[in-house]
């Protein structure tokens, strides 16, 4: 059984939760992949839950390594620190990521068309986001999906920017706020936005159609990609990846009971998320990727929270080896 410690390593390790796997029925495998240690950031928890939940980590040929972070900007701290070997999260903070200097490769991606999505009280007058002038919206973390997603609607609706108030939180604090009514409209995404509909009955004011990219990309750092055991490590953890959301499509009952746990909410709470994570495919790393990547810096450097030029196709690899 996994044992768990708290390390710091300023803010990038600050809120991680570390814990070792190493399954009883660990093995060296063709490849040797018995002495490798692949060292991988999750976001909430919840892509291990996920893989434990559809058994796909009771034979993995390596060690695992977990450090759980709350939010996308604290696991890319981690990966530009070289505290983990792999992580992910969606396009947006992860193209910030690399603007801001990381030397990450993004070595797999995953798309539902979903994503983050702006919540207000169940008791706000707010039916569109006009209403929200003048008024105080978190988009959680600057960079973050969320963060991407308001500004892509306050740009739909022909919104100034500076119309709106907004509020950069840590997603817990921006939970708070929010319960507390502190905050007006909250961006946010995966196990916060279930918590605060189930817990506190927020309203969906709107769901990023037409802005949300619903990518995540799986980033390493380039030492794990020249390392060649920790890429067929990562190679192998990829295709588990795609394994659980097969799992998903397969096994809707046994996953809203393990997300209802997992998230601490009701099960008809969970069924909400369902279709989100049901839709997830593998994307293919091809110009189409990198167009994109380089469409959300486009975004960024519009509003000015990044500047400079970019070749993302430095930062993509195409082709992981055979897992």
């Amino acid at each position: 059984m996994p044992v768990f410690h708290r390390r710091s390593l300023g803010l990038a390790a600050a809120t991680a939760t570390v814990g070792l796997l190493a399954s009883p029925r660990v093995r060296s495998g063709p490849a040797g992949l018995g002495g490798v240690t692949l060292r991988i950031g999750d976001q909430t928890g919840a892509s291990r839950g996920r893989l434990q939940a559809a058994g796909l980590l009771e034979d993995v040929p390596y060690r695992i390594e977990w450090s759980v972070y709350p939010a996308a900007v604290n696991l890319h701290e981690a990966l530009k620190a070289d505290a983990i070997d792999i992580g992910a999260a969606n396009d947006s903070p992860t193209v910030s990521a690399i603007a801001g200097g990381s030397r990450i490769t993004v070595v797999g991606a995953w798309g539902n068309g979903a994503g983050a999505v702006l919540l207000v009280p169940r008791d706000s007058p707010a039916q569109s986001l006009s209403d929200l002038r003048g008024k105080t919206i978190s988009p959680t973390t600057r960079g973050s999906v969320a963060h991407f997603l308001v500004v892509g609607l306050l740009r739909q609706a022909r919104i100034d920017p500076a119309e709106v108030k907004l509020a950069f939180l840590t997603p817990t604090d921006a939970s708070a706020a929010f319960s507390a009514g502190s905050i007006d409209a909250w961006g946010t995404w995966g196990v916060y936005k279930a918590r605060a509909r189930g817990a506190l009955g927020a309203r969906v004011l709107s769901d990023g159609a037409g802005v949300n990219s619903g990518i995540f990309a799986l980033s390493a750092t380039r030492a794990a990609t020249r390392d060649p055991g920790k890429l067929a490590a990562i190679a192998d953890y990829a295709r588990r990846i795609d394994r659980s959301y097969d799992w998903v499509r397969a096994n809707r009952d046994a996953y809203l009971r393990w997300y209802g746990a997992f998230s601490r909410q009701p099960e008809e709470i969970a069924a909400l998320l369902y279709d989100e994570e049901a839709a997830y495919r593998r994307l293919p790393l091809d110009d189409r990727f990198v167009d994109r990547l380089r469409t959300t810096f486009d975004v960024w450097k519009s509003i000015g929270t990044l500047n400079g030029t970019i070749d993302f196709n430095d930062h993509v690899l195409r082709s992981l080896p055979a897992a």
